[in-house]
């Protein structure tokens, strides 16, 4: 199925900017399925925020199928391809991260979703305490930053190899998630 979903993936115009299966495997599936460890460690559904073509969420649905999985995302054409994909254990929801309940998922997880000060706004907000957001990030990533976020949101910032896990101790403070597209032009 992952092969499948994979060669579609590549085939389908405005998913991925990956031309070839071979680079798509190893950078989209492949490093999505380094999250399955990190993600087990916390109980509870998943939400991958902003699906686009179900990157990681798929994978880790596959990978994980005892699990409940929300594809969250925010293009209909989008969704469309996701619910051709998804595994059993995943459905698709078309909404905006800033329009889901706070304090609802065991874990959500974000790969190439926008800045990480950005991402951890738009997926902390919805983990419930004892729980974790999971961002795939690059050398780069300024963790003081994120650590800031992440305080502000009730959370604190551990790094993992390629990973900021942004714990949940506390519910979401009052204000939170901000009103849509304010993260992205104002962020904390």
């Amino acid at each position: 199925m992952l092969d499948d979903w994979l060669h579609a993936l590549v085939a389908t115009p405005g998913l991925t900017a990956l031309g070839e299966v071979a680079e798509a495997r190893r950078s989209l599936l492949d490093d999505s399925l380094r999250g399955v460890e990190l993600v087990s460690r916390f109980e509870g559904p998943i939400v991958d925020v902003g699906s686009g073509g179900g990157v990681p969420g798929i994978p880790l649905a596959t990978a994980l199928p005892e699990r409940e999985v929300t594809l969250l995302e925010a293009s209909g054409r989008k969704c469309d391809f996701l619910r051709e994909w998804a595994p059993p254990n995943a459905h698709v929801v078309q909404a905006r991260a800033e329009e889901q309940r706070a304090d609802t998922f065991g874990v959500a997880v974000a790969k190439a979703l926008a800045p990480p000060p950005v991402a951890a706004e738009w997926c902390l907000p919805l983990v419930r305490p004892g729980g974790a957001a999971v961002l795939w990030v690059g050398p780069t990533a300024d963790a003081a930053h994120v650590a800031r976020v992440a305080e502000l949101l009730g959370g604190e910032l551990d790094e993992d190899d390629g990973f900021f896990v942004l714990r949940k101790l506390t519910p979401t403070p009052p204000g939170f998630p901000r009103r849509v597209g304010v993260a992205r032009k104002r962020p904390l």
